[in-house]
């Protein structure tokens, strides 16, 4: 039997959601160990590129205070995700009272993670979690996180390490009436920077904006700043076309509403550079990881794609040596 979650959707009623065995999504069907077959989940290894998959069909709701599915993917983040979960919840409380959820997806963590959630879940039960004990990618949850939302107005996420704090959140909500996706940016004037990042962190960064810029051209200074929040109706629209599990999610997002001819808005956000953060401590492995799987991204896009397929398995080559998730032959 399929094991699955009770997440309260807004009206008070409950979903439950089919997960496979493993505890992972059904469609991550590439699973191998290091005997050739499939084992426990601890040991899978899934690719980078998701098939489409549905949301669930709920329609959104109208009111004049929105209601709010706040997602935090993590990944062993047991000593920064709880003060940041108690900061949220506490906020939307006190600004959302009866309109918001968090919903924190696990993504293969190995440390108490999970227990951490759940003891702030006691305190606060709009607090809900999604586990899945292999490895999918920040991308992979955040994807899982939207296509399990619940009845909602408006869809968003932040980081797990606190980086945006939740009043500079709030001022992006208060856009959405304008915009149908709000992101926030480190690099707009007015954006206050708390903690200046370490200079080759600066470097890689305006490097990869160069890179998608001149790929995709969509004019956006910040695709990386992970404080982003859209209407369900514009999600719902382009969730078929969220493929990429890895750190490249938010360009895969960003060009997909901009290509259906959604509105995406772009504010100075306020920002923490925090330690610890997972991509400061492998920033070459993740910049790498990043380069290849835009350029991959922009060549799915293009007419060049199905005359490459005997190319692809290079692809596959690269993402085995950076040891991130292999990317789905089709």
């Amino acid at each position: 039997m399929p094991i699955s979650r009770r997440l309260p959707c807004g009206d008070g009623q409950s979903t439950n959601l089919p997960l496979t065995r493993a505890g992972v999504p059904a469609y991550f069907s590439r699973c191998e160990n290091d005997t050739g077959g499939c084992a426990s989940s601890r040991r899978l290894r899934f690719s980078a590129s998701h098939p489409a998959a549905p949301l669930l069909s709920q329609p959104a709701v109208t009111s004049p205070m929105p209601s709010v599915l706040l997602l935090i993917p993590a990944y062993n983040e047991e000593e920064r995700i709880e003060p940041t979960l108690r900061e949220y919840a506490t906020y939307f409380r006190a600004n959302f009272a009866g309109r918001f959820e968090i919903l924190v997806v696990l993504n293969g963590c190995r440390d108490n993670t999970l227990a951490v959630v759940e003891r702030v879940a006691k305190d606060f039960p709009e607090v809900q979690v999604e586990n899945f004990p292999a490895p999918i990618g920040k991308g992979g949850a955040l994807i899982e996180g939207l296509r399990h939302a619940p009845k909602v107005d408006l869809i968003g996420y932040v980081d797990a390490d606190g980086a945006t704090p939740p009043a500079a959140f709030h001022q992006l909500i208060g856009h959405t009436e304008w915009a149908d996706c709000v992101i926030g940016s480190r690099w707009l004037e007015g954006a206050v920077l708390h903690q200046a990042q370490p200079w080759f962190r600066q470097f890689t960064s305006r490097c990869f904006h160069a890179i998608v810029e001149s790929l995709f051209g969509m004019g956006i200074a910040d695709t990386q700043c992970p404080a982003k929040i859209a209407r369900r109706a514009a999600i719902e629209t382009i969730h078929s076309q969220l493929r990429t599990a890895d750190l490249a999610f938010d360009v895969n997002l960003l060009y997909s509403l901009t290509h259906a001819g959604f509105k995406v808005q772009e504010l100075p956000t306020e920002w923490t550079d925090k330690l610890g953060s997972k991509v400061t401590s492998s920033l070459f492995r993740s910049s790498a990881i990043m380069f290849f799987s835009t350029v991959r991204l922009r060549l799915v896009y293009s007419p060049l794609y199905d005359r490459l397929r005997p190319l692809r398995w290079v692809g596959d080559w690269l993402y085995r040596v950076l040891r991130a998730p292999t990317v789905k032959r089709n």
